[in-house]
């Protein structure tokens, strides 16, 4: 229980907008303002997507750049910026490799499913992979169901999958209205998870933070934030995502474990 618990905020994601909740932040100058409330609240990695004109989900690296250099402008370095690299029913696999390549991020996620695609094949997927070992970037494996982690374990198996620090996130349930995931689910995750990397999970509706409990007490970590979740525990409206963030830094302190700060982030996975 003394292996710091990294904490991440993902305060809009692809789809939450103004309507959803007012202070989804969908600008850069929004995202920064909720990056320095959420890093205040001891979140030290921001998961950030950027939205285009219209306010729809964008994978634009001019856009991504500009979001990035205010983002930073506010927190320095006491933030992982870690981008998305999601698909969002908008992009292809090689668009989304391709915004990757060209952007060089920091930190990075990416959905297995959505790249480990026919039209990158193996190769592909393995050159992929080993460009982002070789530029350092640290990379977060989203892994949506069990199916999902055992494709994971065998592209290791092969070698397609270089050995290297990878943070894979375990996905408690799926986006709907209705959904509220449940901290069993977490269960069957880390019994399959026979490697060695480290984990975290996400998780939908007001039951978000009792899910951080549980990965918490298992040893993983956690990201919170209005992408998943717009409620406090007890059910009520969250005022903002740096409130979401207080609730689980709560947890971790009840249970013993140190939150992990930007740099120990750094330093534990090369970046």
């Amino acid at each position: 229980m003394t292996d710091p618990l990294i904490l991440t905020v993902a305060p809009n994601g692809a789809y939450k907008q103004s309507a959803d909740h007012p202070a989804v932040p969908l600008t850069p100058a929004a995202l920064a303002d909720t990056a320095k409330r959420c890093l205040d609240a001891r979140a030290a990695m921001l998961h950030l997507h950027i939205r285009d004109a219209q306010g729809r989900h964008s994978l634009d690296v001019e856009g991504y750049r500009e979001a990035l250099r205010v983002v930073r402008a506010a927190v320095g370095e006491a933030m992982v910026l870690q981008i998305t690299s999601e698909a969002a029913k908008v992009y292809r696999a090689e668009q989304q490799i391709a915004m990757v390549r060209t952007l060089r991020p920091e930190a990075v996620s990416v959905g297995l499913r959505e790249i480990d695609q026919p039209e990158i094949g193996e190769a592909g997927l393995a050159a992929f992979l080993a460009e982002l070992v070789a530029q350092r970037t640290m990379t977060q494996v989203i892994l949506y169901d069990l199916a999902d982690l055992q494709r994971w374990q065998a592209l290791r198996r092969a070698g397609t999958v270089p050995d290297a620090p990878w943070f894979l996130l375990f996905v408690l349930g799926r986006y709907s209205a209705t959904q509220t995931s449940d901290p069993r689910e977490l269960l069957p995750f880390v019994q399959a998870h026979t490697g060695t990397e480290p984990w975290a999970m996400c998780a939908f509706g007001p039951s978000e933070n009792a899910c951080v409990a549980a990965a918490a007490a298992l040893g993983g970590h956690a990201r919170v934030g209005f992408e998943n979740n717009l409620r406090l525990r007890d059910g009520r409206l969250a005022p903002d995502n740096a409130a979401l963030v207080r609730q689980a830094a709560e947890v971790a302190h009840a249970l013993g474990r140190p939150l992990a700060t930007a740099a120990q982030i750094r330093a534990r996975f090369g970046a």
